[in-house]
């Protein structure tokens, strides 16, 4: 990063994927995070195709990436990133990119020895026609995250599940791991702590981002062994993608199995920095500001990451 004073900020959000809006929510929180903290020059990019052109005329000192989905969190923007010669924050190219495939990352994560379910990518129409793996299952992208696209097949299910039109033409199933939903977020190499999400139901999309759908139990009130494996596995997962900056990794816990029971989801290069994430929630439990998170993202920045 550039060792002017003041650095030109460039907060990048929005995009054109399906988690758009929660990106603007994102950055504008982190960009009003940064000027709490005293950043004088903090300008807010609404990503688009001309983002190449928009960041040579602002010549930002770093970036800070708020973008969620396909393009914005995949390796893509990375890259231009990366040949503007821009210091940016999260993971680079591969990381993001492998992480962002669902499937491939969890090959990673088997060869890291962490515990995973069983998936298949198939063609989406192949899963309209009947089940494809016994239920319960869940059915999605194998590309998108905040839950788009998510389809939980109950063992109960008569038929397979009539999955929307603009899904894409392949998509994961994977098997149903029961149990309470946690996370935990690692900054650099540091596993900050655990969160048990609490739901009424499933926790889609809605459940993430509306106000009342879900609440969260920080730390998590859990065994010390499964907290401290969560901490462990969570780091394990980020190293084993290759990642950098900011990341969170989910798990499901059936507590009837014990150890057994804890499987790993899933991990997000670029978690949410929403008023309702849970990555900047689990700093301030653990004497970070939001402000202050921010502005340990933008020190982290680089290229080549």
């Amino acid at each position: 990063m550039s060792s002017r004073t003041h650095p030109t900020v460039a907060v990048l959000m929005g995009g054109p994927s399906a988690e758009r809006e929660v990106s603007l929510s994102s950055g504008r929180a982190c960009a009003a995070a940064l000027r709490e903290y005293g950043y004088q020059n903090v300008i807010e990019v609404d990503a688009g195709r001309d983002l190449c052109a928009v960041l040579e005329q602002l010549k930002p000192d770093v970036a800070l990436n708020c973008l969620h989905g396909p393009w914005g969190e995949d390796g893509c923007v990375q890259g231009i990133l990366e040949w503007m010669k821009i210091p940016y924050t999260h993971s680079g190219v591969l990381a993001s990119a492998v992480a962002m495939d669902k499937q491939r990352s969890k090959d990673m994560f088997r060869v890291a020895g962490l515990p995973v379910v069983e998936s298949l990518i198939v063609p989406a129409q192949q899963v309209r026609d009947g089940h494809v793996m016994t239920p319960p299952y869940v059915v999605k992208p194998n590309n998108e995250g905040s839950s788009v696209g998510v389809y939980l097949v109950s063992d109960a299910a008569n038929g397979p599940p009539q999955l929307d039109a603009n899904m894409p033409e392949m998509v994961m199933v994977e098997t149903f791991a029961p149990g309470r939903e946690l996370t935990t977020t690692v900054i650099g190499d540091r596993a900050l702590t655990v969160t048990d999400i609490i739901t009424t139901g499933w926790y889609d999309y809605d459940a993430k981002y509306k106000e009342g759908r879900s609440s969260h139990i920080v730390p998590a009130d859990i065994p010390q062994n499964i907290f401290d494996l969560c901490l462990e596995y969570a780091v394990r997962a980020h190293k084993a993608l290759g990642c950098r900056g900011v990341s969170r990794t989910d798990f499901r816990w059936d507590e009837t199995r014990g150890i057994d029971g804890l499987i790993l989801l899933e991990t997000n290069t670029q978690p949410g920095m929403t008023g309702t994430s849970l990555s900047p929630e689990q700093a301030q439990a653990t004497g970070m500001s939001f402000p202050e998170l921010c502005h340990w993202m933008v020190e982290d920045a680089s290229c080549a990451r």
